[in-house]
C-alpha cells in the first residue's frame, strides 16, 4: 500500500483528522479538540462528527469535505500550482514552509520527508 502524503509532507495515515471519518477512537479525539477550538458545536455527537465532519480526506479530495479548505499550503501547492506536494515546487523549500515546520515536531518531520522526495 502506497502511503498518502499531504501537500505539506505529513503522512495522512498517521493523522487523526484524516482517520476520524472511519475510526471512532480518532473521531472522539478530534471531536474534543474541535469543540475546544470552537470549530464545531459541543452537542455534535461522535457519530454525527464521523458522518459529516469536518475531517480530512487528503489534499486531493473534495474541498467541501476538507476540514481546513483555507489551508495556505493546500491552496498554494494544490490549487494554485497544481502540484501533488511542495517538493515539486520550483521555490521549495519556501520561507513560509520553513517557518511552518518550526511549529512542532510533526511539521519538522514533514519538511524533512519532502526534502527526501
Amino acid at each position: 500500500m502506497e502511503e498518502e502524503i499531504a501537500a505539506c509532507g505529513l503522512l495522512c495515515h498517521e493523522c487523526s483528522i484524516y482517520l476520524a471519518h472511519d475510526d471512532k477512537e480518532q473521531a472522539e479525539k478530534v471531536r474534543g479538540w474541535f469543540i475546544e477550538e470552537g470549530f464545531i458545536r459541543p452537542d455534535k455527537t461522535v457519530e454525527e462528527f464521523m458522518e459529516d465532519g469536518p475531517y480530512c480526506l487528503g489534499c486531493h479530495g473534495a474541498r467541501e469535505d476538507h476540514w481546513s479548505p483555507t489551508c495556505w499550503i493546500l491552496n498554494c501547492c494544490v490549487e494554485k500550482k497544481e502540484l501533488d506536494n511542495c517538493s515539486e515546487c520550483s521555490d521549495f523549500p519556501c520561507k513560509n514552509l520553513e517557518e511552518w515546520s518550526t511549529q512542532n515536531e510533526n511539521y519538522s518531520e514533514a519538511l524533512k520527508r519532502l526534502k527526501t522526495l
